[in-house]
C-alpha cells in the first residue's frame, strides 16, 4: 500500500512538471542547432586512383588526409568538391554549395557550412586542355581550389577564413583559360571552345564564364561563340579583386580528344555533329546540308574554298593550283591569312562552299563551317607524314558528317629537293628523321618545307574529286 501511494504521488509531481518541460524544449532544440550537435557526414572526394589520380600533370594536391569521408558536425548547406585528375587531356574540379571565387588570387574557396575542413586541403591546377604538353601549361596561370571551413569558424595559420561575399549569382560558374596556343584556330577549337561545349553547353546560357590570362582580342574574335554559351560578359579573373559567390562552378574544362567529342563520355551525350550546329547558329550559318551539283546543266558549279598559307607549308605554285582545279570545274574561292582570320566574315565563306581544301595545317579547322556532307582535302607534305596528319584533320572528320581525302605530296613535289641531295635520309628513309626526335622531324617537315604540286598528277586527282561530288 505505502508503494502504490508513494507511485500515485510521484505520477502526481510528473503531471504537474510535464508543461514546464514542454515549455523548455524549443530553446533546447535552439541550443543543438547552435552547437552542431548534429551529426553529418562532410563530403570531400578527388576522382583518381581510387580518390586522387596518378596521372597529375597540370596539378598538384596537398592535404593531411582527403581520401575518407569524415564524419562531423551538421552544416546549415553541405558544399561538395569532386575533382578529376585522372584524364588524358585535362584536369577538372566541379563543386556544389557555397563556392567564393577570388579572381585576382585565383583561388577558388569551397566552403563547408561547418567548423570542419581537411587541414590545409589544396588543388592546384591550370584550366586548360592540353596537360601533357608541360611547355604550353607553364604558359597558362595556375588556379587554386581550397576546401575552407565557413568565415563563423574563425580560421586558423593552417586554415585562414575564406574571404565574405562581394556579389551573388544565382547562375553556376565556368573557370578556363585563353592563354596556350590561343592564336591557333585548331588549338583554340581542340583546347578551349569544344571543351567550354561540353563544360558549359548543358547551362543554356544561364552561366559565368570566367576566364584567366584574358585577352580581349581573343574574346573579341571568338565573341559569338562565348555569347552562345553564356548570356552574360566574360569576367577577367586576372584584374577582379571582387568575390564572387556562386552555388555551383567547374574550374577546368571537360575535353575527349583532338578537334573531337566522344558521346559515351559526355554528361549529355553531345556529338560533333550537335557541336556543328551550335557553330552554324552561333555565326547565323544558313546552309545545312550540300546539295550535289549536276554535270549535265549549266547552273551552279560546286564551291571549293582553298586555304593558303604564307609561312611554312605554302603551296608554291597555288596559281597553277587554283586554275587547274577551276578546269575541271570547280568555283575557286581563294583565302589568305588574312581572309581565315576574319571570323566575322569567314565562316559564312566556308558555309557557302562544298569542298574546303588546303595544305596541312590549322586552316583546315574552319571545316567546322562547312554544312553537312561536305569535303575536306587535306594536302599532305612530304615525310611520312601522313599517320599524324590524319590523325589531325582526317580521322575527325567523319564524327562531323563530312567526307575526307587527301592528296600527299610526292618526293618531287617538295621544295627540301633544293636543300638536300636526293641520296639523304630525308628522301630515302624519312622515319629515320622521325626518330631523331620531335624537334628534328618539325624542324624539317613541318616548318622546313614547302608543296609544289605536279599539275598533272593535281589535276586528275581534282577530276576524281569534282566526280565524286557532282551527279550525272
Amino acid at each position: 500500500m505505502k508503494q502504490a501511494r508513494r507511485g500515485s504521488n510521484k505520477l502526481k509531481q510528473w503531471s504537474r512538471a510535464a508543461p514546464a518541460l514542454w515549455l523548455l524544449l524549443p530553446l533546447l532544440v535552439l541550443m543543438v542547432l547552435k552547437t552542431n550537435l548534429l551529426p553529418v557526414l562532410a563530403r570531400y572526394s578527388v576522382v583518381g586512383s581510387p580518390h586522387i589520380a596518378a596521372s597529375t600533370r597540370g596539378a598538384s594536391v596537398t592535404s593531411n588526409d582527403v581520401d575518407a569521408p569524415k564524419a562531423v558536425a551538421a552544416p546549415m548547406i553541405s558544399s561538395k568538391l569532386i575533382c578529376n585528375l585522372s584524364n588524358h587531356q585535362s584536369n577538372t574540379c566541379t563543386m556544389k554549395g557555397d563556392v567564393r571565387i577570388h579572381g585576382k588570387s585565383a583561388t577558388v574557396y569551397v566552403v563547408s557550412a561547418s567548423t570542419y575542413c581537411p587541414e590545409n586541403s589544396t588543388i592546384k591546377l591550370r584550366p586548360y586542355a592540353r596537360k601533357w604538353e608541360e611547355q604550353v601549361m607553364l604558359l597558362v596561370r595556375e588556379v587554386t581550389v581550397r576546401s575552407s571551413s565557413p568565415p563563423a569558424g574563425g580560421g586558423s595559420a593552417h586554415d585562414p577564413p575564406p574571404p565574405q561575399c562581394s556579389v551573388r549569382h544565382d547562375m553556376p560558374a565556368v573557370v578556363f583559360s585563353t592563354g596556350g596556343y590561343n592564336r591557333n584556330f585548331f588549338h583554340v577549337m581542340t583546347d578551349v571552345i569544344i571543351p567550354l561545349y561540353l563544360t558549359a553547353r548543358e547551362y543554356d546560357g544561364h552561366v559565368q564564364l570566367l576566364a584567366t590570362d584574358y585577352e580581349p582580342k581573343w574574346i573579341a574574335k571568338y565573341k559569338a561563340i562565348l555569347a552562345a554559351l553564356s548570356s552574360y560578359p566574360v569576367i577577367d579573373m586576372d584584374t577582379e579583386d571582387t568575390v564572387r559567390c556562386f552555388q555551383s562552378a567547374h574550374v577546368g574544362l571537360e575535353s575527349h580528344k583532338e578537334l573531337g567529342i566522344v558521346p559515351a563520355l559526355s554528361r549529355n551525350g553531345y556529338t560533333m555533329v550537335s557541336f556543328r550546329d551550335f557553330i552554324r547558329s552561333a555565326y547565323s550559318l544558313q546552309r545545312a546540308r550540300v546539295t550535289p551539283v549536276s554535270r549535265s546543266t549549266t547552273g551552279r558549279k560546286p564551291r571549293l574554298v582553298m586555304v593558303l598559307r604564307r609561312n611554312s607549308r605554302q603551296l608554291k605554285n597555288e596559281a597553277d593550283a587554283i586554275a587547274a582545279a577551276a578546269g575541271v570545274g570547280f568555283e575557286v574561292v581563294a583565302a589568305g591569312p588574312d581572309d581565315v582570320s576574319d571570323l566575322e566574315r569567314f565562316p559564312g565563306v566556308v558555309n557557302s562552299c562544298d569542298v574546303l581544301m588546303g595544305v596541312h595545317g590549322a586552316g583546315l579547322a574552319n571545316m567546322l563551317f562547312l554544312p553537312h556532307n561536305a569535303t575536306v582535302v587535306q594536302i599532305i607534305p612530304w615525310g611520312e607524314l601522313r599517320w599524324a596528319c590524319r590523325h589531325s584533320y582526317g580521322d575527325p572528320v567523319p564524327d562531323m558528317g563530312l567526307r575526307y581525302l587527301d592528296y600527299e605530296a610526292s618526293a618531287e613535289e617538295t621544295t627540301l629537293k633544293e636543300t638536300y641531295p636526293r641520296d639523304h635520309a630525308v628522301f630515302t628513309d624519312p622515319l629515320s628523321i622521325h626518330h631523331q626526335g620531335f624537334d628534328k622531324m618539325w624542324n624539317i617537315f613541318i616548318n622546313g618545307q614547302h608543296v609544289i604540286v605536279d599539275i598533272d598528277r593535281f589535276t586528275g586527282f581534282m577530276k576524281q574529286l569534282y566526280q565524286s561530288i557532282t551527279t550525272e
